[in-house]
């Protein structure tokens, strides 16, 4: 005997127009379905919930048990529905995907199902073992003073690591006497902003996609940001030069003009994921040493390359000219709160000093257990591991765009947590808009896109392949698919 819809405590409260209970049998039925499809759309029906049988619908919608069984069959093979024998008509559990992580409080309030959001690394596979192991060992061998206010700087144990291992995996010309360790790449952009506004720096120029967090961050300092041009070898560096500001040979912010700045991504161009052109990169050292400039260089994920050689840092070109910007939110997690600058002697000691009148905020002990982790070869290990599963990661997105969505094309993959997805021409706002009735998080390459960049519009997503657990990323690639064009 079949259950009735009463009996499983759920009330439907389907959405109808009057087609949906009055007019023609096709019209009866399209309104039916579009009501049943917008309420697993909308969430309201969750996956796994049963529906009831074709007959008590029918009997509680006043219409016909065909329509019912016909509305049913419709969403059945759109996939938003499920019927096997002996367990009913169910909503399909791909429909909206099922939240597969352990928070589902938080999701089922409103937040994402799936996070394609870009900038965030697999936060499940955070080596909690082995940090703990290293977490342990410093807390043994730490010296009393660690436990005190300490060098502004940062621990020396970890200005010691960080040197050596920036040196042998980017390039990097690094003393642990001009390295300073903050608390992530946004204090140390920060901090840099405060300095070079108070050595007469009164713009800073940006590349015309990028974060605008970093942009407001430096507006806040006192700075504007100011967009270079952007074309399809990547950003420009011909408009760096200038003949306002320094002469050549003098310092930032030193003599009768202000400093000149420019911040960069060069290893791998966020979002867009390119390096900068090999003649850009010395065309900015080159604007550096004769306008006296300096670059910040935002080396934000350079441990994961793919299908080519390591790009090195730019500032092994030019220590003097370039500072040097990493974090650990991308290799191990954001919630770590752990960057460190390597900066040019002329400037290191203004930023110390700002540093020291500041918050800190960088706990001794998670440096020393950062530094323990270095010199032990844990973070190398970590990093190889998360190196083989992202590019795994990226390789099952691409073969799935190649099936499922061929017309997209899909570039900036052969490094980094993300890959930028090219639209069709002004689709970009109704696919993200879509994603979102779907619970998936993803960003229009649009929201990138400084507000005074001279750069033709293009339509794309940025879709990170990072955040997902392992478990959710079949889900989470299903889930994206679906609403591409």
């Amino acid at each position: 005997m079949e259950e009735s819809w009463a009996t499983l405590g759920v009330d439907l409260h389907l959405e109808t127009t009057g087609e949906a209970t009055s007019g023609t049998h096709s019209g009866v039925r399209k309104g039916l379905t579009d009501a049943l499809r917008e309420a697993v759309r909308g969430g309201r029906l969750a996956p796994g919930t049963r529906l009831p049988s074709s007959r008590s619908l029918a009997v509680d919608l006043g219409i016909a048990r065909n329509t019912v069984a016909d509305a049913y069959a419709d969403l059945v093979a759109e996939g938003w529905l499920t019927a096997r024998q002996g367990s009913g008509t169910r909503v399909a559990e791909r429909a909206v995907p099922r939240p597969a992580d352990p928070e589902p409080r938080r999701r089922a309030a409103g937040g994402p199902t799936y996070d394609l959001m870009p900038g965030t690394p697999d936060l499940g596979s955070f080596p909690r073992a082995a940090w703990l192991k290293a977490a342990r060992r410093a807390m043994a061998s730490a010296p009393n003073d660690a436990l005190g206010y300490g060098d502004p700087r940062g621990r020396i144990e970890l200005r010691t690591a960080l040197a050596d291992y920036l040196s042998r995996a980017r390039g990097v010309h690094a003393d642990p006497d001009r390295i300073v360790v903050c608390a992530g790449f946004a204090q140390g952009l920060s901090l840099l902003g405060g300095v070079l506004r108070a050595r007469g720096l009164r713009e800073m120029r940006v590349e015309s996609y990028g974060l605008d967090v970093h942009w407001d961050l430096l507006k806040r300092a006192g700075l504007r940001t100011r967009p270079l041009p952007f074309d399809e070898r990547g950003t420009s560096t011909a408009e760096l030069g200038s003949k306002r500001g320094t002469g050549p040979g003098q310092g930032p912010g030193s003599g009768s003009g202000p400093a000149k700045a420019a911040l960069l991504t060069p290893a791998h161009q966020f979002p867009m994921g390119d390096p900068l052109h090999p003649d850009r990169r010395a065309a900015a050292v080159d604007w550096a040493r004769r306008e006296g400039g300096l670059i910040l260089e935002d080396d934000y994920d350079g441990e994961f390359r793919y299908d080519r050689q390591p790009v090195g840092a730019l500032q092994g070109l030019d220590p003097d000219r370039v500072v040097y910007l990493g974090t650990a939110s991308k290799s191990l997690a954001p919630g770590l709160r752990l960057g460190w600058m390597v900066l040019p002697a002329p400037i290191a000691a203004e930023v110390v000093e700002a540093k020291g009148g500041a918050e800190w905020a960088c706990g001794a002990l998670d440096q020393l257990t950062l530094a323990e982790f270095i010199t032990s070869g844990a973070y190398d290990r970590h990093v190889r591991g998360a190196r083989l599963r992202y590019r795994r990661r990226r390789d099952e997105l691409v073969a799935a765009l190649a099936a499922r969505a061929p017309e997209v094309r899909v570039t900036g993959i052969a490094a980094g947590l993300h890959a930028v997805l090219e639209l069709p021409p002004g689709t970009e706002r109704s696919v993200v808009q879509a994603a979102s009735w779907q619970r998936l998080a993803v960003q229009g390459l649009a929201s990138f896109r400084h507000p005074d960049a001279r750069v033709p519009g293009r339509d794309a997503l940025v879709v990170g392949y990072g955040t997902p657990a392992d478990h959710a990323w079949a889900g989470a690639l299903e889930a994206l698919c679906r609403v591409l064009p």
